[in-house]
């Protein structure tokens, strides 16, 4: 088997995401670091309380939740910025998707992490493609952007939340896709257990068999 991670580096590079020094080895005798981390900064995860789709927070999900052993990644590498990503673009996976599947979107958008694209020209989930994710029973939607809708366009990213947000699991920013081998995988993201979180980082990997 082989096991790939798809969490983002924590760095100055991810918005949101600050660390500095707490402890020092040679002054106190270990070393430490204060972290201030954005919830939905870097590679997260989003609870339904992120949109107000319901009062599900990020510590109430189930465990289970987070393994998907069917987890389809469906190559869209061809994306250019802004694109709306609609149904035909899936192409017979349309066909292979069934229930309580889970399904990543490759954009390869990790690359653009630190321009401006990266969070401005973001590839999007269109409104139909979202109602048929629901329609299909996914469990599971993962993206390389930080968002899976425009996030300057409030009506937009709303919207798709709350379609998606209302039966599925949103993952964002992944990175890492063009180093999966194989288009059927078993795929786990742990995010950190955050008491009433909206949303929270979590690390990601896929498992390929």
């Amino acid at each position: 088997m082989r096991y790939i991670d798809l969490t983002l580096d924590y760095s100055a590079a991810v918005a949101g995401f600050n660390i500095s020094p707490a402890r020092d080895l040679e002054t106190d005798g270990w070393n430490a670091s204060t972290l201030q981390i954005y919830s939905h900064a870097g590679t997260h995860m989003d609870a339904p309380v992120h949109f107000g789709v319901s009062n599900k927070t990020i510590d109430q999900f189930e465990v289970s939740e987070f393994v998907c052993d069917r987890t389809w990644v469906i190559n869209l590498s061809f994306v250019t910025d802004s694109y709306l990503i609609n149904i035909s673009d899936l192409g017979d996976f349309v066909n292979r998707i069934n229930l309580g599947d889970a399904v990543l979107f490759r954009t390869d958008w990790y690359k653009k992490l630190g321009t401006d694209a990266y969070r401005n020209k973001l590839p999007r989930i269109s409104e139909d493609l979202a109602r048929w994710l629901v329609q299909k029973g996914v469990k599971l939607v993962g993206v390389e952007p930080q968002s899976v809708a425009d996030v300057n366009n409030l009506p937009e990213v709303t919207l798709i939340h709350e379609i998606l947000l209302d039966k599925i699991i949103i993952v964002e920013g992944l990175c890492n896709l063009d180093q999966l081998q194989t288009d059927l995988v078993t795929f786990i993201a742990l995010p950190l257990k955050i008491k009433g979180g909206d949303g929270a980082p979590c690390r990601a990997i896929a498992i390929e068999k």
